[in-house]
């Protein structure tokens, strides 16, 4: 007994539909799928939330406290803070799969506190990501055969 769940398990069956990646299976390119489409979240994410940042910093505080409108600062403002909490749920999906260090994982998070830094993050953590991908890609023919 290995602690795993039958390969054809209840378990094993629920595990891959909520989360592709976590669960082992016969088909070892599984986990990189899983990867890949954590990537791809957390990609969208970091833009979106990098550029509501900027928007609301270049835009909406110079306005506020500058020319006193208020009105974009107040509509963006809480909006990047709703996606930030989307953003940081991707950031924390992706670094567990790819198995980020706790440094690799607070560096992704604070991405989303100082302008520009979410797109110079993204793109590292999508180059190593890559990397980790293809490295794995090339460990499934070992595995299996």
């Amino acid at each position: 007994m290995t602690g795993q769940p039958e390969p054809d398990s209840p378990v094993r069956r629920i595990g891959h539909l909520v989360a592709p990646g976590y669960v082992a299976g016969d088909d070892p390119s599984a986990a990189t799928r899983g990867l890949s489409a954590a990537l791809l979240r957390y990609r969208v994410m970091a833009y979106i939330v990098g550029t509501g940042l900027l928007i609301l910093v270049l835009v909406g505080v110079p306005l506020q406290y500058g020319a006193t409108i208020p009105q974009v600062a107040e509509i963006v403002g809480p909006i990047h803070g709703f996606l930030y909490i989307v953003y940081l749920l991707a950031s924390v999906d992706l670094a567990r799969r790819a198995r980020f260090t706790l440094l690799q994982m607070a560096a992704m998070i604070g991405a989303g506190f100082l302008p520009f830094l979410a797109f110079i993050i993204e793109h590292q953590v999508g180059k190593r990501v890559a990397l980790l991908i293809a490295d794995r890609a090339a460990e499934a023919p070992n595995q299996a055969g």
